[in-house]
């Protein structure tokens, strides 16, 4: 196959979750379990169980619990609200930042590896001069998420990471895309 002709992108845009990094199914009651071990205060004594059936409670409630729907919501509720009100309307402290509260709640919850093959398309990208960046729907904080993102693929060179945390819109909205291409300086047929 000739692909002497083929116009290569000027970037690409990757995903985050099963695309850059694999992760772990994911057991939000393993995440809930490493919170609760630094709180100092649990007024009504709940087990992990028993918190993050009220965390599905409230995502039913805010429409982000049923996974084949999901893509259907375009607006992201970040855990930097979420977390908070998890836990203290359960009458739960946490003294930590919800930034630390994310990393040890994810890192338990669904623990990832780099995507097999990722590491050396990245390279071949970088060698071709193709500029890389990610967007992510993700509630997660978005430095939470650019560090795993950089522990696990230290030879990245993306330019930026986007996550519907911190740009409120979900994929496939328009908008985050739009603000991707403005960060990039290019038009859409280029990425």
């Amino acid at each position: 196959m000739d692909l002497s002709n083929v116009k290569l992108p000027k970037m690409v845009l990757f995903d985050y979750g099963q695309t850059l990094i694999n992760e772990q199914k994911f057991n939000p009651v393993k995440g809930t379990e490493a919170v609760l071990k630094y709180a100092i205060k649990n007024k009504y004594n709940l087990t992990a169980e028993q918190v993050q059936q009220e965390a599905d409670a409230i995502n039913r409630e805010l429409g982000r619990s049923e996974h084949a729907k999901r893509h259907l919501t375009q607006v992201e509720v970040p855990n930097v609200m979420f977390s908070p009100y998890l836990y203290e309307s359960q009458g739960i402290e946490i003294p930590l930042s919800t930034e630390e509260i994310d990393r040890i709640f994810w890192d338990a919850a669904s623990p990832g590896v780099p995507t097999e093959g990722i590491e050396s398309f990245l390279g071949l990208l970088k060698k071709k001069g193709i500029r890389t960046g990610v967007i992510s729907n993700i509630s997660y904080a978005p430095e939470v998420v650019a560090e795993r993102i950089h522990k696990l693929l230290p030879e990245n060179s993306f330019e930026f990471i986007m996550t519907s945390s911190n740009y409120i819109f979900r994929k496939p909205n328009r908008r985050i895309f739009d603000l991707a291409l403005e960060k990039a300086g290019l038009l859409a047929e280029d990425v």
